[in-house]
């Protein structure tokens, strides 16, 4: 074991100098290589206008079909990758479940009683029923607010984050670990639900939070490092507490990121269609 933390000190080490490294280079010839990227795109422009029009357009704010849903599609492709990863070595028990039961004896070898009290409290906030009540309190709001639309983003989101979780769970069937703090439900382990479920709920709810209300850039950056921070802590509750183990708390994030990409894409492309036909209406009246 000496070894391998000698070996990955020496790594790490590597990995720092070469940074440091490349930095340097990049502020000694930063002015070369920014003039090499602006001609090799006019070149790609001028070779194909038509599509480097379309990449534009992929990442243009004022388009529905733009940069949001182009994020969204990486978000989505990035966390597939990562879920297929992470179930694959789950599954054949490779290096990453060895490293679940590592970390799994480390935390119960250095928890403690406050510990204990204090991720009980937050574990509590990934809880069905308090995402269950908080999607009460948010639909309503949205009703009263006439939000139609975000209405059914809302609940969409919700049931089908609870719906996928409890799939992935029966599919893989991974056992939980043998110790736990808290008395849990005989479910499966893997994903973690409350990881999943925390991260759609939250992340929907940090959305919803910016689309409507009226903010600078510094507030929606509070909303969402306030609800990453929140899912996060949930996550690591769930491994403090001995009920999940690491790959089930980031198996749950990868899922969760790729059902909230998902739902917030589709609502972002359903929301600009009605916009246009909103302005086409106003148009034809006008």
């Amino acid at each position: 074991m000496s070894l391998r933390y000698a070996l990955g000190g020496v790594l790490l080490l590597l990995a720092g100098v070469a940074a440091t490294a490349l930095t340097r280079w990049f502020i000694a010839n930063r002015t070369a290589v920014i003039a090499r990227i602006v001609n090799w795109q006019r070149r790609l422009q001028a070779r194909y206008p038509r599509a480097w029009k379309f990449l534009v357009a992929r990442f243009a704010r004022g388009e529905y079909l733009g940069l949001h849903l182009t994020v969204g599609l990486v978000i989505i492709i990035a966390a597939m990758w990562l879920f297929a990863a992470i179930t694959e070595d789950v599954v054949r028990q490779e290096s990453l479940t060895r490293f679940d039961v590592a970390l799994y004896d480390w935390l119960r070898m250095h928890s403690t009683a406050a510990g204990h009290a204090i991720t009980r409290v937050i574990t509590r906030c990934g809880s069905q029923e308090v995402i269950a009540s908080m999607g009460l309190v948010v639909a309503i709001a949205l009703v009263i607010r006439r939000e139609g639309l975000l209405v059914e983003g809302w609940i969409i989101a919700l049931l089908g984050g609870e719906v996928l979780s409890e799939t992935l769970k029966r599919i893989i069937h991974r056992p939980r670990p043998p110790f736990s703090v808290i008395l849990s439900s005989q479910s499966w382990s893997f994903p973690s639900g409350h990881a999943m479920e925390s991260l759609v709920a939250y992340g929907m709810a940090a959305y919803l939070m910016i689309t409507l209300l009226p903010g600078t850039r510094t507030r929606r950056r509070v909303i969402i490092l306030g609800a990453t921070t929140l899912i996060l802590a949930i996550g690591f509750s769930r491994m403090y507490l001995g009920v999940h183990y690491f790959s089930d708390v980031v198996g749950g994030f990868a899922a969760g990121a790729l059902w909230l990409a998902m739902c917030i894409s589709g609502l972002e492309v359903a929301r600009g269609w009605n916009a246009l036909d909103r302005a086409k209406r106003w148009g034809e009246t006008a």
